[in-house]
C-alpha cells in the first residue's frame, strides 16, 4: 500500500490530497460517533441511537438515512461516486449493492467514521481532501455520481461567479454516457419552511424564503432555481422526484408521473435538530397544494436525476418497524406504457412477511370470491416468493377521498350509505370464512365505478377477528386525519358501532398495542424526535402566550400634577418595554407640569435591582426614591403584592429613563424575605435607640 493510504478493515483512506489539518467540523459530537463506529457493529447502531437521544448521532449513523438511494436500480457491477461522504451514512447501502464506491470528504475524522462504521466492505475507497484538489484525478466513467445534502455547498466546494453551475457542470462530466448523477437537496420553497420549520443549515426562521438575505454559506433552491443551473451547465437530459417528508429521513419518493393523493401527506412533524412552530396544518395544505397541482413547488425536498428515467415511479418505505416486517413498495412504469405494483421485503428476515401476505391474498379471495370486492391479485416475482410480489396496478378513488368528499359537501346521506357498505363487506362471510383482514381501512380500499379494490392487506389474520373490532381501527385512523373528520365521532362511534366510551378507550388502547407490533422494540423515526426533544409550537398557544405576556411583562407610569394624586385616566402603558422577560428598559418624556412620577415595574410578587433612574442628568438614589417595596442589604427590592411601585418627585418636563432587573419569585419567599428585613431593621433602630 502507498504511502499516502491507509486500510481500515477492507476500506482504503487516500491521503494523498488531505492538507492536514480538518477544516471543517463539528466538534466533539465527531469523536463520539468515531468511538461509536470504533467499539460497535452497525447492528447496535439502533439501540446506542435510542441511548444518547441526540440528533447529530441519530442524523449520521441512522439506519433510514439510505432510503434516498435505495429505490434507484443499482447493480453489482455498479461504479460508484459519493461527492460529500460525510460520516457515512449511505456509504454501506451503496457499497452492498454496486461493484464499487469511490468516497470524497474534505474531513479525516468523518472519513474515519464512514470507514469504522463500513470496515466490513471490500469495495469503498475514501479520498480526504478538497473536492477541486481530488477532482482533476478522478475518471469519467461512473455509472453514478451522488450528491445526497452535498449541492447547496457548491460556493464553498468551488467558489467563483457560477459556483452552482460550475459544481453542476464538472460532477456531472464524471459519469459514463450511460450514467446517472443524483443530487438531494432541499426545496427553500418547501412547505414545511411556509410552516414553521427552521432553514436546516442556518437555524433560523424563513432565511431560505427571504433569499438568504443574511449570507450563510449553503444555498438551497425550487424546481425553477435547479432548472436554470441544469441549463446554464448545457444539461438537458433530467428527472424530478420527491422525497416525503424530505431526503434525510425520507419514507416516500414521488415523480412527476405519480404525484401524491390527497390524505396521503399527513406525516409532518420532523423538527429533529430544532424547535419549531406550528402555523398551520401541514397536511390540509399539502391536500389543497395537490387538489391545485402545485406540488412540485412545495415539496420539501427534490431528488434530482440526471440521465436516463428509471422505470420506479413511486417508492414506499415500510422499513420503520421490527426487521421481520419491513418492506418496501415500488411501483414500477413498464416499457409498453402499463404500471404494476412491487412489494419487496427490506430485509431478509421479511421474506416470510411476504410469503403471509401472498396467504393473505389466496385466502381473503376465497372470501370475497363473486362479490364486487376483488382483492388486488398478486404473483411471487419471477416465480421467487423471496424476491416480493407483483401486483396489478389498480385505478380508482380511496374510500377515504370518496368519504372527504362528502363532508365537503355536507352530504351525510351519501357519507352514511358508503360507511353502510363498507360495513356489509366487512362482515361478509366473517364467522365462517376463516380469514380477517385488518388492514380493511378506508385508504386501501380503491373504489372504481361499481368495484372495491383491495389494494393492501398484509396484516391478515387466519381467526376471525369481529368486524366491529376492524371497523373501529378504520373509523379512528380516519378520525385522526382532520378536523372535519372528527365531526364523525358520534355517528361512526355510537350510531354504527354503539361503542362505550369505556369500549373507545378499549379499541384505543388495542391500536396503540397493534402498532407496537408493528414496529418492534426500537423507537420509531417519528418517536426519536420525541425522545430528542425538540418541541414544536403550535400558533395558537403562541398568540395565548403573546397576549399574556403583552399584558404580563408591561410596565405602567402614572402622572400626579400636584392636583389629586394618581389616576388611570393620567397613566401611560408600556408594552414592548422587557427583553427576554427580565431587563426592563423604557424612556418617557416627562409632561410639563408633573409634580410626582409612579413607576409599576410590573403587576407580580418581584425582586427588582435599580440599574438606573434618571431624569436629564439626575440619578436617583435610593434616599430619592418612595417605595411599597423593602429594600434589601445587597440594594435590591423586593415586592410581596402583585401592585409594586416606586415613585420619584419631578420638577415637570426633562426626559426619564428607567432601567432594572426585574424577577419575579414566589409570594411566600417575598414575604419572608421582607418580614425578615423589616425586623432586622426595627432591631437595628432598637439598638439605637438604646446606644448598644
Amino acid at each position: 500500500m502507498a504511502d499516502n493510504q491507509e486500510k481500515i478493515g477492507n476500506v482504503v483512506l487516500d491521503l494523498t490530497c488531505y492538507p492536514g489539518e480538518d477544516l471543517y467540523t463539528d466538534g466533539t459530537i465527531e469523536d463520539e460517533m468515531l468511538d461509536i463506529v470504533r467499539q460497535n457493529a452497525p447492528e447496535a447502531f439502533p439501540e446506542i441511537i435510542e441511548q444518547k437521544k441526540s440528533w447529530p448521532i441519530f442524523y449520521h449513523l441512522s439506519e433510514f438515512r439510505p432510503n434516498i438511494i435505495n429505490w434507484l436500480p443499482l447493480k453489482k457491477t455498479d461504479k460508484i461516486l459519493e461527492i460529500g461522504a460525510g460520516c457515512g451514512a449511505i456509504t454501506g447501502a451503496l457499497a452492498k449493492r454496486a461493484g464499487s464506491v469511490t468516497c470524497i470528504d474534505l474531513s479525516k475524522k468523518r472519513s474515519l467514521i464512514n470507514a469504522y462504521r463500513n470496515r466490513e466492505q471490500e469495495n469503498i475507497t475514501i479520498m480526504v481532501g478538497n473536492f477541486k484538489d481530488i477532482e482533476p484525478q478522478l475518471p469519467e466513467d461512473f455509472d453514478y455520481v451522488l450528491l445526497i445534502g452535498v449541492f447547496e455547498y457548491g460556493q464553498a466546494y468551488i467558489g467563483g461567479d457560477t459556483p452552482y453551475e460550475d459544481f453542476m457542470r464538472i460532477c456531472n462530466r464524471h459519469r459514463s454516457a450511460s450514467g446517472r448523477m443524483v443530487i438531494a437537496i432541499e426545496n427553500k420553497f418547501g412547505l414545511k419552511y411556509w410552516a414553521g420549520c427552521r432553514e436546516d443549515h442556518l437555524g433560523t426562521y424563513f432565511s431560505g424564503l427571504e433569499g438568504y438575505r443574511e449570507g450563510g454559506s449553503a444555498r438551497t433552491f425550487t424546481r425553477r432555481g435547479l432548472e436554470d443551473i441544469l441549463r446554464q451547465a448545457g444539461i438537458e437530459e433530467y428527472s424530478f422526484y420527491y422525497p416525503y417528508p424530505d431526503y434525510k429521513f425520507m419514507t416516500t419518493i414521488y415523480s412527476d408521473r405519480y404525484l401524491p393523493r390527497k390524505g396521503e401527506l399527513c406525516n409532518n412533524l420532523r423538527n429533529f435538530d430544532r424547535e419549531r412552530v406550528i402555523l398551520f396544518d401541514e397536511k390540509q395544505v399539502f391536500d389543497q397544494i395537490i387538489e391545485e397541482q402545485e406540488f412540485p413547488l412545495f415539496s420539501n425536498s427534490y431528488l434530482l436525476l440526471v440521465g436516463s428515467v428509471p422505470e420506479v415511479v413511486y417508492a414506499k418505505f415500510s422499513n420503520d418497524r421490527s426487521r421481520d416486517k419491513a418492506i418496501r413498495t415500488v411501483i414500477v412504469q413498464e416499457p409498453e406504457g402499463g404500471r404494476h405494483v412491487e412489494k419487496l421485503p427490506d430485509t431478509s428476515a421479511a421474506c416470510g412477511h411476504i410469503a403471509d401476505t401472498y396467504r393473505a391474498y389466496e385466502l381473503l379471495s376465497k372470501r370475497y370470491e363473486g362479490t364486487k370486492v376483488t382483492i388486488n391479485r398478486c404473483r411471487p416475482i419471477d416465480g421467487d416468493i423471496n424476491a416480493g410480489l407483483a401486483f396489478e396496478f389498480c385505478s380508482g378513488v380511496t374510500l377515504e377521498g370518496l368519504l372527504d368528499a362528502c363532508l365537503a359537501k355536507a352530504d351525510m346521506e351519501g357519507f352514511e350509505k358508503l360507511i353502510a357498505e363498507y360495513m356489509g363487506w366487512l362482515r361478509y362471510n366473517e364467522e365462517t370464512a376463516g380469514v380477517s383482514n385488518v388492514d380493511f381501512i378506508f385508504p386501501n380500499i380503491l373504489v372504481e365505478g361499481d368495484c372495491w379494490h383491495v389494494i393492501d392487506y398484509e396484516w391478515t389474520s387466519e381467526k376471525h377477528i369481529p368486524a366491529e373490532d376492524i371497523a373501529f381501527r378504520a373509523f379512528y385512523n380516519y378520525m385522526l386525519g382532520s378536523e372535519s373528520r372528527k365531526s364523525c365521532e358520534d355517528l361512526l362511534m355510537n350510531k354504527v358501532l354503539g361503542f362505550t366510551q369505556e369500549r373507545i378507550r378499549a379499541g384505543i388502547a388495542a391500536e396503540q398495542e397493534f402498532q407496537r407490533y408493528v414496529g418492534g422494540a426500537g423507537a420509531s423515526v417519528s418517536a426519536m424526535r420525541e425522545l430528542i426533544g425538540n418541541r414544536a409550537y403550535e400558533l395558537s398557544g403562541m398568540l395565548e402566550y403573546c397576549i399574556y405576556a403583552d399584558s404580563k411583562f408591561s410596565a405602567k407610569i402614572y402622572i400626579d400634577y400636584g392636583e389629586g394624586g394618581f389616576s388611570e385616566e393620567r397613566c401611560v402603558t408600556f408594552k414592548d418595554c422587557y427583553e427576554e422577560e427580565r431587563r426592563l428598559s423604557l424612556a418617557f418624556d416627562i409632561p410639563a407640569g408633573a409634580v410626582q412620577l409612579r413607576i409599576d415595574p410590573c403587576s407580580y410578587v418581584c425582586a427588582a435591582d435599580i440599574v438606573r433612574i434618571t431624569v436629564d442628568e439626575t440619578q436617583y438614589t435610593r434616599d430619592m426614591i418612595e417605595t411599597n417595596g423593602v429594600w434589601q442589604a445587597c440594594g435590591q427590592l423586593v415586592f410581596d403584592n402583585s401592585d409594586p411601585n416606586l415613585t420619584i418627585s419631578v420638577t415637570g418636563g426633562g426626559h426619564l429613563t428607567v432601567e432594572m432587573e426585574v424577577l419575579e419569585m414566589p409570594e411566600e419567599l417575598a414575604k419572608q424575605l421582607t418580614t425578615a428585613t423589616e425586623q432586622e431593621n426595627i432591631f437595628s433602630k432598637a439598638k439605637r435607640f438604646l446606644n448598644i
